[in-house]
């Protein structure tokens, strides 16, 4: 049994938005506890300046000689092309030195060449005049806005120009009183080949588009003037297998130091003895001295109890007694202590548990004068990882019941928005998901800090390729340069978050197939993660590696993605891993990958439990849609019902992460002319499809509830053969129409679903009892509806901050005169605002809509539409939408302060 005792803690700073008056006007002992966003009021332009003769390439790239769509899911990933520089002058040897703080040996350290390549570029000096380049605000999506592209082998990342050369310039006004200061830009995600520079002086950069990051700006910066930034982006052509998105995509912060200071992400909280009546809380802080005079500090610490919405509350529950230490200049010093929590407030997953934190708050003085305080928000939780039940968490068996995401949201794209992120949970949570993977990088901090808050069990994943490239120009060209320090990055930033229960290295690498070529690497990976984290197990998703093989030695968690059930015709492989590794948990990190289109029914339907999408068996090569009976997938997986019977006839295997929760911008298996992918449970709009029942069936089972489908609106289908599916925990079922019975079922063993396969279609009434243990259970009816002769608006919430970033979801209906969605409704819809609101996005969750996102025209897909509104400033905002022949509706929304 493989135990884990750490109770992570998020890494918190005080988000501190302000004017250049303020940031002024603020004395240097607070400066020194605060990072500033500086988010807001940036410049952004495509491509280099005109005329341009210096190299600005991080490195030479191979060139792309395939990178057509259609490649197999599930192919073998390519050795890398080498590629001969021919002595380039590139920016990699002034890059590089970036990293050095996360490279353990320091003779591998790298020096800092001479010069200061592209000081002479016009974008990054002070001089140059930027009027014309586009006003944006952060976090910034280049590509997003579209249009899509809709020829050519662009489907697998969406359709949207999201490569290309970007820059960004900001006037940053440092105060007088940052004078003698640490000064660091905190960039939390860039894409990608980030390169800095400060009054025409280059900082450094970061190539990986998904870590977090810092550059030390004090040697460039000017306390008491003003300072140009500029960042330029290079984001490959052929970087990915989805959607990555362009530019400046999360939130930035300028940070003013002491020269002593807590480092970054320096400090880490462990919980090595749990119990209902007490914890041991361990606090190991990393103390920073960039000056050059020897330091004599003190430190302190106080916990203190968070409430559900992250404040702090109360006196402090304990504290870490005061600690001493002497830092010689340019060097380091960690001090370890130790508090006991009496009856602490466990973390744990809902509904059974909650989500309870608290907050370590440290404080640093010197000679008296508090010169840093430093913030750590951390749950107190115990987690097992047995063999034979799964995961274990304060002494309950929790089965994972999770998904795959991918980081885009939808028509907002790859621009993190924390609003949107806690929709998404939101919905998965209304369904029972408990877990999420993130699929396959390092995601947004306040992502984390929303799984902390509301209870998910989170697998952190950092790689989804090593040495061996999946695409042309994806992370293998920098793996063996960066992967230490992209790794350790992940690691320190995340390891506090007690939301995350295990590390994943590497998803589906090339490397499963070297044998110990392969197996090195993997080695290497798991060793880094429990360096940094010795608290929780790393594991990495095979979809090829066998039993027999080298890989899954190195790792501490079996991982299978898609194998349980068995690909393309190769049988399950749980019976093999629990043979050959009986004391390792087993979980399946890609479950299902099935494929449908939200509303789409197709005839005939498939007899079998499961199938691949084919033409007119699951899927139509004319409108390019699947069919939402639910039970196809792509060519290497299944439909949930076969992914189930596979797990319940291996018991032992810990749960599932489905691929995936909500539909994501690229990879359109199996229509590559698609903009965005059919795997979601949820659709792209965030509505959600047949298949949000059938899970909610499965993970709340006991959830009352009966949940029909198709439709019954079918005028040229009278007389056919129609089946009726029916989704319900219930174990029989009863149907009708019309009044008149289709028989009684009774699920057997390894069923999932009620299936009336031979229902005659007739308009009217259709109508399903159901009973469970013998007792009534639920009962849902459905009807034939009427044209479509009206349009209805509801907010998801009626009142929000007037803060340009929190967001109102609009639903649209389109209904009969009874005020019944029609299920197969496509009316143009136009949207209008007024107040001080805008419209930021539109959707309907159809894969195959090219219209641009922000567009204020957008068919409804199945009835219905999605508009996002937020507001810049209080008041009342009105949305409006019209369709012709449907007449006009208006819903509220309050702007508050």
């Amino acid at each position: 049994m493989m135990k884990q005792l750490s109770n992570s803690v998020s890494h918190w700073r005080r988000l501190v938005s302000l004017s250049a008056m303020a940031l002024a006007s603020l004395p240097a002992q607070l400066l020194a506890a605060d990072s500033v966003s500086i988010s807001k009021n940036w410049r952004f332009t495509k491509g280099d300046p005109a005329g341009l003769t210096t190299d600005l390439r991080y490195d030479v790239r191979p060139p792309i000689e395939d990178a057509g769509d259609g490649k197999l899911a599930d192919a073998r990933p390519d050795a890398a092309v080498k590629v001969d520089d021919n002595g380039a002058k590139v920016l990699k040897p002034w890059i590089l030195p970036s990293a050095n703080p996360f490279i353990k040996d320091p003779a591998k350290h790298h020096v800092r060449p001479a010069g200061n390549p592209g000081g002479d570029v016009p974008y990054v000096q002070a001089g140059f005049d930027d009027s014309g380049w586009t006003p944006v605000d952060l976090p910034h999506d280049w590509a997003i806005a579209g249009p899509f592209i809709k020829d050519g082998p662009y489907g697998g990342m969406g359709r949207l120009p999201s490569w290309g050369i970007g820059w960004y310039r900001k006037t940053l006004d440092i105060p007088a009183s940052a004078k003698g200061q640490s000064i660091f830009l905190d960039v939390e995600g860039a894409m990608s080949y980030a390169t800095v520079w400060l009054n025409g002086k280059l900082v450094g950069g970061w190539p990986y588009g998904y870590n977090s990051f810092r550059l030390d700006l004090t040697p460039y910066a000017v306390a008491g003037g003003r300072n140009q930034l500029a960042i330029r982006l290079d984001n490959p052509a052929a970087s990915a297998r989805w959607y990555p998105g362009g530019g400046l995509y999360r939130d930035i912060y300028l940070t003013t130091a002491n020269k002593v200071h807590v480092g970054q992400w320096g400090s880490t909280i462990r919980t090595p003895k749990v119990s209902r009546e007490q914890a041991t809380v361990d606090l190991s802080l990393t103390l920073d001295n960039d000056g050059d005079k020897p330091a004599q500090v003190e430190v302190a610490t106080a916990l203190y109890v968070l409430d559900a919405h992250g404040q702090r509350t109360g006196r402090p529950v304990a504290s870490i007694a005061r600690q001493s230490a002497s830092i010689a200049p340019g060097e380091k010093a960690v001090l370890n202590g130790s508090a006991i929590l009496t009856n602490p407030r466990l973390w744990g997953p809902p509904p059974t548990q909650a989500p309870n934190r608290y907050v370590a708050v440290s404080t640093v003085t010197q000679g008296g004068k508090t010169i840093d305080t430093h913030e750590t928000r951390f749950g107190v939780r115990d987690v097992q990882f047995d063999p034979d039940k799964g995961v274990i968490v304060n002494g309950e068996h929790i089965p994972l019941r999770g998904v795959n995401n991918h980081h885009d949201l939808g028509a907002l794209g790859a621009a993190f928005n924390a609003r949107a992120a806690e929709r998404q949970l939101e919905i998965l949570r209304d369904m029972g998901t408990n877990a999420v993977r993130m699929s396959h990088n390092p995601p947004a901090p306040e992502l984390l800090e929303l799984t902390d808050r509301m209870g998910f069990l989170v697998m952190d994943e950092v790689f989804d390729s090593w040495e061996k490239k999946k695409t042309p120009h994806d992370f293998h060209l920098i793996f063996p340069d960066w992967h230490e320090a992209d790794a350790r990055a992940m690691l320190r930033r995340d390891r506090n978050h007690p939301s995350i229960i295990l590390w994943s290295v590497g998803n589906e690498v090339g490397e499963q197939y070297d044998g110990e070529a392969g197996a090195k690497i993997g080695r290497e990976l798991v060793a880094i993660a429990h360096e940094e984290d010795p608290t929780r197990p790393a594991t990495g998703a095979m979809n090829f590696a066998k039993a027999d093989m080298l890989l899954p030695t190195t790792v501490d968690v079996i991982s299978l993605n898609y194998q349980g059930a068995g690909i393309r015709g190769i049988i399950g492989q749980y019976p093999a891993f629990r043979a050959k590794f009986p004391d390792k948990m087993i979980l399946s990190t890609e479950s299902a990958s099935a494929l449908s289109s939200r509303g789409e029914y197709m005839f005939p339907v498939a007899g079998a439990i499961s199938g691949p999408v084919r033409p007119w068996s699951g899927g139509n090569p004319d409108t390019h849609q699947v069919s939402a009976y639910e039970l196809h997938a792509s060519d290497f997986g299944s439909s949930p019902d076969r992914v189930w019977a596979a797990d319940d006839q291996n018991p032992y295997v810990a749960g599932e992460f489905v691929w995936t929760g909500f539909d994501y911008l690229g990879e359109p298996t199996p229509y590559y002319t698609s903009r965005s992918s059919y795997s979601g449970i949820v659709d792209l709009a965030g509505f959600r499809k047949d298949r949000f029942w059938l899970y909610q069936a499965r993970w709340r089972p006991d959830l009352k509830f009966a949940h029909i489908l198709p439709h019954w609106n079918w005028p040229d289908r009278v007389g056919q053969i129609t089946p009726v599916h029916v989704f319900s925990s219930a174990d029989e079922g009863e149907l009708f129409v019309n009044g008149k019975s289709q028989g009684k079922i009774r699920k057997r063993d390894y069923e999932y679903r009620f299936r009336w396969d031979y229902v005659v279609y007739e308009p009217g009434e259709v109508k399903v009892v159901t009973w469970k243990k013998g007792q009534p259970w639920a009962t849902e009816t459905i009807h034939t509806v009427g044209e479509a002769a009206k349009l209805s608006l509801t907010a998801d919430r009626a009142a929000i901050a007037s803060d340009g970033r929190d967001l109102s979801f609009v639903t649209l209906k389109v209904l009969d005169k009874d005020g019944n969605v029609v299920p197969a409704a496509k009316q143009k819809v136009d949207f209008s605002i007024e107040g001080p609101g805008t419209i930021v996005a539109t959707d309907n969750g159809d894969p195959t809509d090219m219209t641009a996102f922000p567009s204020k025209s957008r068919d409804a897909f199945n009835g219905r539409a999605l508009a996002i509104v937020k507001a810049q400033r209080p008041g009342k905002i009105i949305l409006r939408a019209r369709a012709e022949g449907l007449g006009e509706t208006q819903v509220e929304i309050g702007a508050k302060r």
